[in-house]
Parts: structure tokens; sequence; C-alpha cells
């Protein structure tokens, strides 16, 4: 680790601290040339898998629009943006834990939709409107028929 004061190479670590859940971990650092002390944080850093998109295209896996697809569909609806949060924390997960270099986008599509179900019921049929692409009103109320036998 660098010194930021005059740029040496050395420095010791005085303390380790995790912090934030257990998701980072912060040290105090001590130069042993000027002797200055400054903090580090450090933290696992993840990849998420590529996406492959219904046309074969490779795209990185996009968290904020995976965001804002589901902020739409529920735009409206009494659910808390930590409410939102979590959901969205969840299928992050699920994205990394299936050790996986590449997953379709069908798959995260299908994790948003269980995601969405479980929060809130328009949310999700508004959702599952454009995912699935719905031609006619039909559509609709099957897709609410099938809510509702899931429910009983």
């Amino acid at each position: 680790m660098y010194c930021p004061f005059c740029n040496a190479i050395d420095t010791k670590v005085t303390d380790s601290r995790l912090i934030r859940e257990n998701n980072q971990i912060r040290r105090r650092r001590e130069c042993l040339d000027c002797k200055e002390r400054f903090t580090t944080y450090e933290s696992v850093e993840l990849t998420l898998p590529r996406i492959i998109k219904q046309d074969g295209r490779r795209d990185a896996f996009n968290e904020e629009k995976l965001r804002a697809g589901m902020l739409r569909a529920l735009q409206k609806r009494p659910i808390s943006l930590e409410q939102v949060e979590t959901a969205l924390s969840r299928i992050l997960r699920k994205a990394r834990a299936c050790g996986e270099r590449e997953i379709p986008s069908a798959q995260v599509g299908e994790w948003v939709m269980e995601e969405l179900h479980n929060l809130d019921q328009v949310a999700y049929v508004r959702f599952a409107s454009v995912y699935r692409s719905f031609q006619d009103i039909n559509e609709f109320r099957e897709e609410i028929s099938r809510l509702e036998n899931i429910k009983k």
C-alpha cells in the first residue's frame, strides 16, 4: 500500500476492523518512512456474469438498468425503496451464485418476476406484460387468473 503523504511503498497495519455487515474491512495504517497514519477500506470485488440477450448479443450486467426496470413496474405502488434494494440484492446474489460467466437475460427476467411477485402483484403484472410482450387484453386476464390460482 502506497503512503498517500510521501508515496513510500512500505506501510504497516496498526488496526483492522470489520464494518458494514462484514462486507468491508477498515484498516489503520502507518507509513514506515514518514510515520503518518491513514485509513484504508477493503472489500471483495465480485464480478457479475455477462448477459446473453435474446438476439445473441452479450452485454455487461447492468445493475442500474435492472433497478430502473423494477422501479418502473413499481411506480406509484406502496413499496419502499428499501424493499426494492433488498429484492435487487437477492437478484444480484443469485447472479453471482449461479457460477456461470454468462447467463441468459431470460433467467434474470425470471428472477425479477419472482421478486416482483413477492413484492406487489400489480407491479408483477406490469413487468410481465412488457417482459412477455402481451399482445392483447386476454393475455392480461390469463396472467391475472394464474395469479389468483396461485394465491388459493
